[in-house]
């Protein structure tokens, strides 16, 4: 067993009649789904903010835009079948 309170549940529902047990698993199955089903709480924009350093990866901002802009045209580009 995993531990010793689970191993006393499972010995005292062992002492339980049979429609008892049965209600014992209802109970746990549902209890179970209810905790799988919830969604985990939104984190809100105030809790994260300022935990990424300014800039993320060293790069600036800008930089990493007109970056990623220019990959992205050559890529197009390329799969296109031209070049750049």
């Amino acid at each position: 067993m995993a531990s010793p309170m689970l191993a006393e549940v499972v010995e005292r529902a062992d002492r339980l009649a049979l429609d008892e047990q049965l209600s014992l698993v209802a109970c746990l199955v549902e209890r179970a789904r209810r905790g799988l089903l919830s969604k985990p709480p939104r984190r809100r924009w105030r809790e994260i903010r300022g935990l990424a350093a300014p800039p993320l990866c060293g790069e600036d901002a800008q930089q990493w835009v007109s970056r990623s802009r220019r990959e992205d045209d050559e890529l197009r580009q390329a799969r296109l079948g031209r070049s750049a």
